[in-house]
This record gives structure tokens, sequence and C-alpha cells, in this order.
């Protein structure tokens, strides 16, 4: 929501007129310089938007303010123009509006347009919230990092490396619009106040490595060529891609990475189809670079790759990971009830990659249990057990 600057006017009187944390009000405002305020100069309040409302007969601005528990500053701040003493039957102002509801709904087949659509829908109400591409997947399709937070320490979450376990991002998603409803409303998640997270964490979220292959798993294959007869082509003439986790080159993306890649490649199928196969070279796919690059530029201090299914954790590689990854993966499994898995005969994939280079906790969460992609009657479940997880990620 805008407001509009009067003479006498601070971001301090804002941030006590809206109950917003002036830390919040000015990260939704760093294009200007925010030590001097101009009059008339536009400032985003994050958390609010303005709804539209009809002046009615007997309307006074007081008696509207009143009615929605503003204060009338709140209602003058974002209509600069008007003359509170000479409104008009049929009138239109802006009213500001709290918001208090999510704004995704995640329990529905969420493919690529939409999460794109919700991360521009979150960025208008919480411009504190940033929104760089990392990179385009193999059909163009700009792959967003969610950035959230100015803490020292970096921490990164990503879902969907693998096409057909696309609930992972509705998962996610659902998380950040939770963590950003408490920001700016200062409330609590499971006890815990979320602003202090903020303070100290960085978080970085790429909800959907694979938007290629989500879309793919979901609509079926691209109307344009050669595309659409190499992804039959590659599943057996099948049109069913339910069990599809690769790009659209048929590339597994998280046996993309140089963890032991050649023992991957080895024992795995040796052209492209819909899983397993780790591709000609390491790194040799525009989403696994996109990846592997973000990483090497914000020099994470933990990742956290969501994935489908299993209720387990896997946090270790070539005993390479130190010491305080086991305690975190602890509280990672009492929070969530999942089974901590030090390690598997599984090379090449992103958390490996991340132990291997950076010598920090790197983490595959499979969430929920049955056969991929799971149903979406578990969504809440699932919801409720990795909660705990996103949490600690940061807190920890």
């Amino acid at each position: 929501m805008d407001v509009y600057v009067r003479r006498g006017d601070t971001l301090w009187f804002y941030s006590q007129l809206f109950a917003i944390n002036l830390q919040l009000i000015r990260d939704s405002n760093r294009d200007i310089q925010l030590n001097t305020l101009s009059i008339g100069q536009r400032i985003r309040i994050p958390g609010f938007v303005a709804q539209d409302y009809q002046i009615k007969s007997g309307d006074n601005l007081w008696k509207i303010a009143k009615a929605r528990n503003l204060s009338l500053d709140a209602i003058l701040l974002v209509n600069p123009n008007i003359n509170p003493n000479r409104l008009q039957i049929g009138q239109r102002i802006s009213v500001p509006l709290r918001i208090t509801w999510r704004l995704i709904q995640g329990r529905q087949n969420y493919d690529y347009g939409l999460m794109m659509k919700d991360i521009g829908r979150l960025q208008t109400v919480y411009p504190f919230l940033l929104r760089p591409s990392i990179g385009n997947s193999v059909l163009g399709k700009g792959i967003p990092e969610v950035r959230i937070g100015n803490g020292g320490k970096r921490v990164h979450y990503n879902g969907s490396f693998h096409a057909n376990e696309w609930i992972t991002t509705p998962i996610i998603m659902t998380f950040l619009n939770d963590y950003l409803l408490s920001l700016t409303n200062q409330n609590s998640i499971r006890g815990l106040s979320t602003f202090p997270l903020y303070q100290q964490t960085t978080l970085s979220i790429v909800p959907m490595v694979n938007p290629d292959g989500v879309d793919l798993v979901l609509h079926g294959p691209p109307s344009s060529e050669p595309w659409r007869s190499r992804v039959i082509q590659y599943n057996n003439g099948s049109m069913n891609f339910s069990g599809w986790k690769a790009n659209i080159r048929g590339v597994d993306l998280n046996d993309q990475f140089p963890a032991r890649w050649e023992l991957e490649k080895a024992r795995n199928p040796t052209k492209p189809g819909p899983r397993d196969y780790g591709g000609e070279r390491p790194l040799s796919e525009p989403e696994a670079i996109a990846m592997a690059d973000l990483t090497r530029r914000r020099d994470f201090a933990r990742v956290l790759a969501f994935h489908t299914q299993g209720e387990v954790i896997y946090w270790g590689f070539e005993n390479l990971e130190p010491p305080e990854a086991e305690v975190i993966v602890n509280e990672f499994s009492r929070v969530s009830g999942y089974t901590p898995v030090k390690t598997i005969e599984s090379y090449a994939g992103y958390k490996d990659w991340f132990i291997q280079d950076w010598r920090r906790p790197g983490y595959t969460i499979e969430c929920g249990s049955g056969a991929n992609p799971l149903p979406l009657s578990q969504f809440d479940e699932i919801y409720q057990e990795t909660l705990g997880i996103f949490l600690a990620g940061m807190y920890m």
C-alpha cells in the first residue's frame, strides 16, 4: 500500500500508525533516500492494501476510520488529494486494509504460472521481499529466487528439483506466506517470534528448480516441436508423465552435481528419460547451472532441498559434513517426526555437492509417504510436518 508524505511525517510515525516494524518499512523502500523525506513522496507500507470505498449518505472520514479500527491519519495518508470536509455521495476513496489471511492457496495443482502469479502478489503486499531471477530453464522460463531478511546467516530452501515432486513448491510457498503474515502482523508461529529470524537470517528460496518438468507432469507435453515429440519418445511413447522426474531434456537435475558424479552415472540410465539420467557431464543443464551459480554467489550457511517421499532426512555425504549437522538434523527430526538417515548409496545430488565443497550442513528432506506425485490430500499433513523444519532451519 502506498502512502504520501506530509509535512512532519517520519517512517517512525508510519511504523506506529500502522503497527508495522520500522525495519520492514525501511526494507520496503530500498530505492529511495529515507533520511530526508519530501512532501508528496510515495512510501510503501507492507502488509496492507488500499481498498476501494464509495462514500454513502452520512459518511465522514472519522466514521469510516472508526468502523475499520483505523486512525483518521491512516485514511488521509492514502488519499492525499481529498478534502475531508467536502465528501460527496458516490465519491470513491481508498481505505487501508491490513492483510491477515493467506494470499496463496497451495492445495491445488500448482504449476509454474500459478507460482509466478503468487510471487508477484506477495511482492506487491510485502515489498521488502526480493525476487531476482537466477537463470532460465531449457524452455526459457525464468527461475525466481525469493529472498527475505537481512541477517548475516544465509539459509537456502528449494523445491521441485524433481518434476513429479511438485507438491514441495506449494508447501514452501505456503510457509513463505505464513512467515510474511507473521512478520507484518507481529504474530508468532508455533510460539516462535519471527522478527528476530528476519534480523539474523537472510532466507533464500527457489520454490521451483524444474519449471519445465513440473508443467510437463501437470499439463502433458508442450505443443511446440521438437520438445513434444522428444518427451513422448523419452517416455516410451506414453502420454502419462506422472513418473517423470527429469527436466524437459530428460536429465535428472538432482544427479547433475560434481559430487562423485561418475559413480552415479555408472549405475544409472545412459540416455535421456523420465528419471535418473545424469546427463553427459555434471552441470550440463541450465537449471542445475543456475542453482550452482546461486549457491556459489550467496555462500549459504546451510541448504535444505525438499523432495518427496519417505518421511526421512538425508544429512551426510562421505563423512564430510560438520559436527553441527547432526545436532541440526536431530532437531528437524524432533519437530517433524521424520527419520534422520546419514548416508545412502547415492551421489551427485545438490546437498551432496554442497556438503562436499563447503563442508557445511546440507539436507534432503523427503516429505510425505506413498507414490509420487503425492496426492493433494496429503498437503495439510505435510505442511504441518515440515513447518517446524522451516522454522528450525533459520533459528538454529
